[in-house]
C-alpha cells in the first residue's frame, strides 16, 4: 500500500504551492523594502521560482501586489474568525486587524496608490474586498451587539490609530490604543 505522503503532488497542488510562495514572498517584500522596491524580479528572487511561473500567475506587478494583500486578508480573516469564540469578544478586534504584515503591506500600496492610477485601479475591488471581510466577520463574530454604523467607525479608528503607529515607539502605541479602545468601548456600550 503506497504511503499517503509519499504520493506525488497532483498539478493543482503544483499550481497552489507556486502561487502561495509567490503570494508570501510578495508580502514578505512589501513589508521589508516597501512598493517601490517590491519588483516582480525581487518577488521572482524571493520565492525562488521561474521567470515564467511567476508571470504566468501575475502578469503585472499590481495584480501581484493586491492578489498578495487579498491573500493575506483571507488569511488573517481565517485566523480571527477560527478561534475558539468565548463569548466575550468585543469591538477591539477589529483593532486586532490593523495591526502586523497586513495592514503594513495594504498601507504600502494604498500610499503608492495615491499617485499611481493603475495601482489604484487595481486596488479598487480589494478595498471592497476588505470591507466586506470585514464587515460580514464582524457581524459573524458580534452578532447584533454592534450596529454597522458602530462598526463602520470602528474600522475607521482601528485603520487611522494604525496609521499614525508608524511615528510613535510600541510602548507610547500600545498606552495609546488602550486608552482610547477602553473610552471607545465605553461610548458604544451607551449608545
Amino acid at each position: 500500500m503506497r504511503d499517503e505522503a509519499a504520493a506525488p503532488r497532483t498539478q493543482a497542488q503544483r499550481t497552489a504551492a507556486t502561487r502561495a510562495k509567490v503570494l508570501d514572498a510578495t508580502i514578505t517584500s512589501l513589508v521589508e523594502l516597501g512598493y517601490a522596491k517590491t519588483t516582480t524580479q525581487e518577488v521572482n528572487r524571493r520565492a525562488e521560482v521561474s521567470r515564467g511561473a511567476l508571470l504566468h500567475h501575475f502578469p503585472t506587478r499590481e495584480s501581484l501586489v493586491v492578489a498578495a494583500v487579498g491573500h493575506l486578508v483571507d488569511r488573517r480573516m481565517s485566523e480571527i474568525l477560527g478561534r475558539p469564540r468565548t463569548g466575550d469578544e468585543d469591538i477591539s478586534v477589529i483593532f486586532e486587524v490593523f495591526d502586523g504584515p497586513l495592514f503594513d503591506a495594504a498601507l504600502e500600496l494604498w500610499v503608492a496608490a495615491r499617485t499611481d492610477e493603475h495601482l489604484r485601479q487595481a486596488m479598487v475591488p480589494l478595498e471592497q474586498k476588505v470591507s466586506d471581510a470585514l464587515i460580514t466577520g464582524s457581524a459573524e463574530l458580534f452578532g447584533p451587539r454592534y450596529s454597522p454604523a458602530q462598526i463602520a467607525l470602528s474600522i475607521e479608528l482601528a485603520r487611522g490609530l494604525a496609521v499614525s503607529r508608524i511615528l510613535r515607539s510600541p510602548d507610547d502605541d500600545r498606552a495609546l490604543v488602550d486608552e482610547l479602545l477602553t473610552v471607545w468601548k465605553a461610548m458604544v456600550a451607551d449608545a
